[in-house]
């Protein structure tokens, strides 16, 4: 009986085990960890260029900014649950495919929301709350539903990714309408917009499966390439405006935005002159989101290595 009795406590404890995994997968979708964690970077790149000096308030915007960026993001899996339930690429989140009932998502989501508020009420300004609240209502009650309308919803729509950075300068003590932090808002504002149509292009024929309108039935292949392509280059061109704005500290930080932009355009000049097979789409959306991601370390670490 003892035996029986700790065998059963162990397959208890790994059932136990088993769950608590599957739930941070289904937090981890619910929330779009890559998505948000990527906001917490530029979030923190905010911060960093609006600080005369660093303190424990960083990682308060970035946690309060995060906890409202999941509370979207799981409302939205609620709010297209009915959709994603017909796309390919989304069937298998959690809501459509079963694994979480819509009531607990929408009430992960109010969780979340108000734990965000809390933190950034308590640890930052008033401000910095009322640009992340206003990130919230615009992403769930302005562009989630444009989508169903429009399909060029995305622009409107890229001022979400444009805010984050503002919290972050606005937390760090600095003026909302400073040309500098209204540069680097520019530049996520603009990044969204081809990282959203190369998307598109992977993508199309499944938005449509979900009953949204798409660019693909009003302009070509082609021509999605061609306009993709002149986003592309102007992400380009106003990250080589950024030093114009925002003060470099080191000429190795110049050279390297300098590289990393040269890079980024011969990678849109190949997808120009590319058959736009799904290879060369994915290839490019890959590239863009990883020069983001070092303009944010080149930027953030000049700063930093100038205050240490």
């Amino acid at each position: 009986m003892k035996r029986s009795s700790a065998h059963t406590g162990i397959i208890a404890q790994e059932q136990t085990s088993l769950s608590v995994r599957e739930f941070m997968k289904v937090f981890t979708e619910l929330t779009k960890f890559r998505i948000t964690a990527l906001v917490s970077f530029t979030t923190g790149l905010g911060y960093i260029l609006g600080a005369r000096e660093l303190s424990f308030t960083l990682f308060y915007v970035i946690a309060g900014i995060f906890l409202l960026a999941a509370a979207s993001s799981s409302l939205n899996h609620w709010q297209e649950r009915q959709t994603d339930a017909l796309m390919e690429r989304t069937k298998h989140r959690p809501i459509p495919s079963g694994r979480i009932e819509p009531s607990v998502a929408l009430y992960l989501s109010l969780g979340l929301l108000f734990s965000g508020s809390v933190v950034l009420l308590m640890s930052t300004n008033f401000t910095t709350f009322l640009v992340g609240i206003f990130t919230f209502l615009w992403y769930n009650g302005v562009y989630t539903p444009l989508k169903r309308k429009t399909a060029f919803a995305i622009i409107p729509g890229a001022l979400v990714g444009a805010l984050p950075p503002v919290a972050g300068w606005t937390a760090a003590g600095g003026d909302i309408t400073n040309s500098a932090v209204i540069m680097i808002a520019a530049y996520f504002f603009i990044w969204q917009i081809p990282h959203f149509w190369l998307l598109l292009m992977l993508y199309g024929s499944d938005y449509e499966k979900g009953g949204f309108p798409t660019l693909n039935r009003i302009f070509s292949a082609e021509q999605i390439k061609r306009i993709t392509f002149m986003w592309l280059v102007g992400n380009i061109l106003t990250a080589m405006l950024i030093p114009l704005f925002v003060y470099i500290n080191y000429m190795a930080s110049f050279v390297l935005l300098a590289v990393i932009s040269a890079w980024m355009f011969y990678v849109s000049v190949r997808f120009l002159n590319s058959r736009g097979e799904r290879k060369d789409i994915r290839n490019t959306f890959l590239a863009i989101n990883f020069y983001t991601l070092l303009l944010i370390t080149i930027l953030a670490a000049d700063k930093l290595i100038k205050v240490f």
